[in-house]
């Protein structure tokens, strides 16, 4: 019986430290993306829950702080390109009759 017991506590340890480490890697709960219009305010955290696919966003850029303004400084980005994809997703959601996010300027720029 005791044998029985340890492979099934290993497997609980295992599936908690995944569960952990899946958690540390979220980033943070809301950016801040600096533009020249002002700043946006953009709940990470919130995205995640909706989408349930980083690569919804993180095609375009990697899943690192700071990489939008590296990959724009750099070129390897082009201006409003994130800005697009954002009021891409927004509008498709809102024209399948789902909760969306903003699409006007002053909604996103503060």
């Amino acid at each position: 019986m005791e044998r029985a017991i340890f492979p099934a506590l290993i497997g609980i340890v295992l599936a908690v430290v995944a569960m952990a480490a899946t958690e540390k890697n979220r980033g943070a709960a809301n950016i801040t993306i600096p533009a020249t219009k002002g700043d946006v305010a953009f709940p990470h955290q919130t995205h995640q829950t909706v989408l349930d696919d980083c690569n919804a966003c993180h095609n375009l850029f990697p899943q690192e702080a700071g990489s939008i303004v590296q990959l724009k400084e750099s070129g390897n980005l082009r201006r409003m390109q994130v800005m697009k994809q954002c009021l891409d997703c927004h509008r498709e959601l809102t024209k399948a009759g789902k909760k969306a996010g903003p699409v006007s300027c002053n909604d996103c720029h503060q």
